[in-house]
């Protein structure tokens, strides 16, 4: 099973059973739906959701069988995960774009090394000796080729570290 990160319950949110989710997933529209498979926790319990609702920054979930707070506080302050192979989607996860080889010009100026979440736009940290900036929207990024394992990024003046 190949699971992916979707957030942290946050809180239990009311006294019917309903946790309140920390989330900045992008395909939320994709996994918040009835009878779809959470794990949580770190031995990744599975539950079934039954309801949706967002509150404001929060998404407000219900699991079946799960009608009380004291069902539901043990997920208090635990990750919450889902499986790749439960929901489709178009494009990439950001789990998909770390490790791949970053290309400017033909030239591999190093790996994505992790992902900066911003209010603007996501950043793509890029560590080859030296660290990169870039951020995670069309007007930098050429292509992605998972397959091979690539990313390419147009070149900008300012945009790469120069040392």
């Amino acid at each position: 099973m190949d699971l992916i990160y979707v957030g942290d319950v946050v809180n239990t949110h009311g006294l019917k059973g309903e946790v309140r989710v920390l989330s900045d997933f992008k395909f939320k529209d994709q996994i918040f739906n009835v009878d779809m498979p959470f794990y949580i926790g770190k031995d990744h319990r599975k539950e079934l959701m039954a309801t949706h609702r967002t509150h404001k920054n929060y998404d407000l979930l219900t699991f079946k069988d799960k009608n009380y707070i004291d069902d539901v506080i043990i997920y208090k302050g635990e990750p919450i995960y889902v499986n790749r192979a439960d929901f489709t989607y178009d494009g990439y996860l950001d789990e998909d774009l770390i490790g791949l080889d970053v290309y400017c010009n033909g030239k591999n100026i190093g790996k994505v090394n992790s992902i900066l979440k911003t209010n603007a736009h996501e950043i793509l940290v890029v560590k080859n000796g030296s660290k990169h900036l870039i951020p995670n929207i069309d007007e930098f990024i050429k292509s992605v080729d998972l397959k091979a394992h690539t990313m390419e990024v147009n070149y900008m003046k300012g945009l790469l570290n120069e040392d």
